[in-house]
């Protein structure tokens, strides 16, 4: 009989049996056993290196794979914007939905979603009131610290002025803040005629929230009036919702995607580190003109922005296969000469088949100056709630 192995050695020998006759096995187990026995030390070391090359490609894998991104959607306004995010799909980033709102929150489609204050609105939502969304937001910050821990990059979106957003998506910032994301936050201010003491929330809201991100991006809903002035009111607020959705559809895709010319994680974060103001410009053509689509997005209807003094600049374009390094030289120049020539301009490019003939680009404009109309003064009191504040005309 051939030799009796145990462990290891057995497993290794009775292998072959799976795929010889008796004979050639007792043989082949007689010649492994010698074998075994004289070289252990050369097996061993080779086996060591086999697993180290396993360790390494496992370690390599884990390096390059792609940053972990969230889009949260804080109050009603940023849980419509998930909803059509999650709608239009996205890869490459989760999506969650957070509200005191219950009935709102069970009809949006995220990945999460979170009720926050169930305790203090019973489900009820804010009513308007920011005070309640920071004391809702800061009550669930155990469970926020678990959603957000481990992200790369936190999209915060939500409508200013109100109560729950108003409210929460500070808290959000400041926790996925904490927890080493970099936080890029996406909000509306409302419309003048919604009253001084809605934009007054709104403003310290905004305050609050550019205080624990790094990029902040305005859009007023005040410019709709002259986008589509006679589209009905929930139409209407889908086409904010839609550019936000698409926006961060573009940038999340442009960072996880293979691309012509690849853009990153570290992009992203070397951007926004500046911190401050930032505008999203979007332009799409048929024709695949360079200074039209630029001319296109420049002149964004949503957003009331003064270019000069913009510091940096993240830029995506995407064409058909007929994309060419000359219209690529033509989008980004079409935004550096009326930045700062000092500015930091980062671009990347993909090709795609659908956009054959098209060319469309994205960009996120940092360090400029937006018009938000009129802005009333107002000071900060602290009311009986933890941190929460009450504006006051003054």
């Amino acid at each position: 009989m051939g030799r009796k192995y145990s462990g290891r050695d057995a497993r290794v020998a009775c292998g072959l049996s799976y795929w010889t006759d008796g004979a050639t096995c007792l043989r082949i187990h007689s010649m492994l056993g010698r074998m075994l026995q004289k070289n252990r030390g050369d097996i061993m070391y080779m086996e060591n290196m086999v697993k180290t090359a396993g360790e390494n490609s496992f370690a390599m894998e884990n390096l390059i794979s792609n940053p972990k991104m969230l889009v949260v959607g804080c109050g009603g306004a940023g849980n419509n914007s998930v909803d059509r995010l999650q709608r239009i799909g996205v890869w490459g980033a989760e999506t969650v939905a957070i509200n005191t709102d219950r009935a709102h929150l069970e009809r949006v489609h995220a990945d999460k979603r979170i009720l926050i204050g169930s305790r203090k609105t019973r489900g009820q939502g804010a009513g308007g009131h920011p005070e309640i969304g920071e004391y809702c937001a800061e009550e669930a910050r155990e469970e926020l610290e678990r959603i957000l821990s481990g992200a790369d990059i936190t999209f915060i979106t939500a409508g200013m002025g109100g109560g729950t957003g108003t409210g929460s998506a500070p808290v959000v910032a400041e926790v996925a803040k904490e927890l080493g994301s970099v936080v890029v936050s996406m909000v509306t201010i409302p419309f003048t005629v919604e009253g001084k003491d809605r934009r007054q929330k709104a403003f310290i809201g905004l305050d609050r929230l550019k205080a624990n991100s790094d990029s902040t991006i305005v859009l007023a809903n005040d410019k709709l009036l002259s986008m589509v002035p006679k589209m009905p009111v929930n139409q209407a607020f889908s086409v904010m919702d839609q550019m936000i959705s698409e926006v961060i559809k573009d940038v999340t895709e442009a960072i996880t995607q293979p691309s012509l010319i690849n853009l990153d994680f570290a992009d992203l974060r070397t951007i926004t580190s500046a911190g401050g103001t930032s505008t999203i410009l979007y332009g799409e053509n048929s024709a695949g003109d360079a200074r039209t689509v630029v001319a296109e997005a420049l002149d964004n209807p949503l957003v009331d922005v003064n270019y000069d003094g913009a510091t940096s600049a993240l830029i995506h374009i995407t064409s058909g296969p007929e994309l060419n390094l000359r219209t690529i030289t033509e989008v980004v120049s079409g935004f550096t000469e009326i930045m700062d020539e000092n500015a930091n301009v980062i671009y990347g490019a993909r090709t795609d088949p659908k956009f054959a003939g098209q060319l469309k680009v994205m960009a996120i404009m940092n360090g400029v100056e937006m018009n938000y109309g009129c802005m009333p003064s107002v000071r900060m009191e602290t009311a009986p709630i933890q941190n929460a504040y009450i504006p006051i005309v003054v």
